[in-house]
């Protein structure tokens, strides 16, 4: 894929988790094996950066700008689309013309990096705005004139059907997606994680309706495997995405899977990912060479169990178990598992949505 391009359908992942963001290093690596793994996309948008949520309108320190101008410089090098999502924190709700001026800013410091395409991300906000879709389309609409992105892709506020939204962020209004989608620019994508945030599967018939009510083909925000929520930390998910059939709809501009914390051990779903798209012939035997084959199988093998056993109910002899197998194997994805099974990574209590 040359410099800069998009291709006509994103596949790939999303570094868009709460909690400890991955070091430079990390990412340089993760951009390396999505490639390897015939995947053409990565998007930045780790829930920690203030300078993409919070903080949004301050730019990064130079330090971090030039980490993040060098993981761009990487994905074009490998082939990958590089994109950046910015979550504006409830800027719909007093969108004057100071605000406006600052996001106009913003957006020209994004573009400085090189990022192939653009994320604006309104998830995970209170939905408590009147007109809320005007107001956000609004917004999008600015960003589309200002930006040098060749594509532009929108988060809503109710990502999905699933109820918990309106329990955490407000009681959605009335035909918003409707009103949405009719109201973005037309080269706007949209981002819908299944009917529920993290969906236990995706058929043609769910894409489908969402395109519908849209009015425009949604690109997949597939939160498997993240395992960022207060319920998820407490577990590992090492297979490919599940039961994703309608990932492959023509109603679906894309798929993006949500990594996990642990950039390593989310490389089994990863490869799934690129083996449901047709981009790798063998997840196992791609695995098997990137992990060596004794780590690849012993992650296969504990699949199921880190899956559905939490950290925290192991019991004594299952926990001693899973240490001396992994201690003795060695590798980074060894090193992770113990990690999070000494607890590395604490939940976030700002991830509200498991």
């Amino acid at each position: 894929m040359p410099a800069n391009a998009v291709p006509a359908r994103l596949t790939g992942a999303i570094e868009g988790f709460y909690g400890r963001p991955w070091s430079a290093a990390e990412r340089l690596q993760f951009v390396t094996d999505l490639a390897e793994l015939g995947l053409d996309a990565y998007l930045y948008a780790p829930k920690a950066d203030a300078h993409l949520r919070r903080g949004w309108a301050e730019p990064w320190p130079a330090a971090e700008a030039a980490s993040l101008a060098q993981l761009s410089r990487h994905c074009q090098a490998v082939g990958l689309a590089f994109g950046l999502g910015l979550s504006p924190f409830r800027l719909y709700a007093d969108y004057g013309r100071a605000a406006r001026r600052a996001l106009q800013a913003r957006i020209h410091q994004l573009d400085d990096l090189g990022a192939a395409f653009l994320a604006v991300l309104f998830d995970d906000m209170p939905g408590d705005t009147a007109e809320l879709a005007a107001r956000q389309a609004e917004i999008v609409a600015d960003v589309a004139a200002w930006s040098g992105a060749e594509r532009l892709l929108v988060c809503p506020t109710y990502y999905s059907d699933d109820p918990v939204l309106d329990r955490v962020f407000g009681q959605r209004p009335a035909g918003y997606r409707e009103a949405l989608g009719a109201a973005l620019p037309p080269r706007a994508g949209i981002f819908w994680t299944g009917r529920t945030v993290c969906a236990p599967s995706i058929s043609g018939g769910d894409v489908v309706d969402a395109a519908a009510a849209f009015g425009r083909p949604v690109t997949l925000w597939d939160n498997w495997p993240v395992n960022d929520g207060a319920k998820r930390s407490l577990h590992l998910y090492l297979r490919p995405p599940p039961d994703r059939g309608g990932a492959l709809d023509g109603a679906c501009a894309g798929h993006l899977c949500n990594a996990m914390n642990q950039p390593v051990l989310s490389l089994p779903a990863l490869a799934g990912l690129a083996e449901l798209h047709g981009r790798l012939p063998s997840a196992a035997d791609w695995l098997a060479e990137r992990l060596g084959p004794a780590v690849a199988g012993a992650l296969s093998e504990d699949a199921a169990f880190l899956e559905q056993r939490p950290r925290d109910a192991l019991e004594r002899h299952e926990e001693a178990r899973l240490r001396e197998r992994y201690a003795a194997l060695g590798g980074a994805a060894a090193r992770e598992l113990l990690a999070w099974l000494d607890g590395a990574w604490s939940f976030d209590p700002d991830c509200l949505t498991d």
